[in-house]
């Protein structure tokens, strides 16, 4: 594909990225009111700020990062302010991930209304927020308890603001936590027969539910470990125990990439659906831990390739296809071969993501 083409299906991404995170969509609320029991206002507040905008939001960051255009954080700063006024939702695992965009907005445009919120989530992650045994961040979000146990996808959702925060304010115990947090996950979720991590770990029952390797659950993985490494500036030890766990992962969906490019929504399943959103979360990782040094450039074809497939799965409306829905922890794997396929959020961002590494890995400039 020419620079030129590229450059097109870039902008169409962004077009469509903005288009989800500014809406609110009046059905979603409708099913938060029926099917949970909200409010209007509480399902309004839910609507409008949950981690699927919290990965969007993160994704718009990123651009900003890439082009240094002002617009970007303009848009950021608005949708802030917007849902600020809506109310914010209850306090849980995926509604904290917008605040990690906020915490890179306020380097940039201090508001103390911003450091306000996020000195308030903060604490109450520290203090408040429900623990598995030995200490894990239990993943309880607005629909399910889930009792005893640690999720993936809770590095991203929660752990990677915790770390941003810390280092931000010099809170050495925010630090302390997330190193902790990635400890626990690691030690329960990594599976080390194949280099992946399993979804989610039941204390209760001491098993990984139905052992799925959950295409975008380790692509959160794929996404966090370079960014926690970025924003925490490890060395020596600690750097190793991290990386190895992201090595393993990579040279794992080396292994499992298929012909076109895609991963399966389970990945060492063949019979699942390819899917996506995991695909560009895993491009954006593979992409970035090259440049970084973190893992070798021996893996630049396994990131290409994912970079091409990605982007031929994006319409000329900006849109990314086979993009799974969101995703509650399976008791069986058939579970996740029956999640829908739908237009997201996430999927926009992580697109997003995977064409702003293969940019900067191409010498491509905006």
């Amino acid at each position: 594909m020419r620079r030129e083409d590229y450059l097109k299906v870039f902008e169409a991404v962004q077009n469509n990225l903005y288009g989800f995170l500014y809406s609110i969509d009046q059905k979603y609320i409708d099913n938060l009111v029926e099917t949970l029991g909200r409010t209007p206002a509480e399902a309004k507040s839910l609507g409008a700020w949950d981690w699927t905008h919290g990965i969007g939001l993160y994704g718009l960051h990123k651009l900003y990062d890439f082009t240094g255009d002002e617009q970007y954080l303009d848009k950021i700063e608005k949708w802030f302010e917007d849902r600020i006024n809506i109310g914010l939702p209850d306090k849980n695992v995926n509604t904290v991930c917008p605040l990690l965009t906020m915490a890179f907005l306020y380097e940039k445009r201090p508001k103390e209304e911003y450091k306000k919120i996020m000195d308030e989530w903060a604490d109450w992650i520290m203090h408040d927020m429900k623990r598995t045994k030995e200490g894990g961040i239990q993943h309880e979000h607005a629909e399910l308890k889930n009792d005893e146990q640690l999720w993936d996808d809770t590095l991203i959702m929660t752990v990677l603001f915790l770390t941003k925060y810390g280092k931000m304010t010099g809170r050495r115990e925010y630090l302390e936590e997330a190193k902790y947090q990635f400890l626990i996950h690691s030690k329960y979720l990594f599976d080390s027969e194949t280099g992946l991590w399993y979804h989610g770990w039941n204390f209760l029952n001491r098993d990984h539910f139905a052992g799925a390797l959950w295409g975008r659950g380790n692509c959160w993985i794929t996404v966090f470990i370079p960014d926690f490494m970025d924003i925490m500036e490890f060395g020596g030890a600690e750097k190793r125990y991290v990386l190895g766990f992201f090595e393993n992962q990579v040279a794992a969906l080396k292994k499992y990439q298929s012909e076109e490019g895609l991963w399966h929504t389970l990945i060492n399943d063949e019979t699942s659906y390819l899917e996506a959103s995991a695909t560009a979360g895993f491009c954006y990782g593979i992409l970035k831990g090259i440049r970084m040094g973190y893992i070798d450039s021996s893996y630049k074809e396994c990131g290409s390739k994912a970079l091409e497939a990605v982007v031929s799965n994006i319409d000329k409306n900006g849109e990314l296809a086979r993009v799974s829905y969101g995703t509650n922890v399976g008791k069986t794997l058939q579970h996740y071969k029956d999640i829908p396929l739908v237009k997201m959020h996430y999927g926009q961002s992580l697109a997003l993501l995977a064409m702003i590494e293969g940019f900067t890995a191409w010498g491509i400039e905006i």
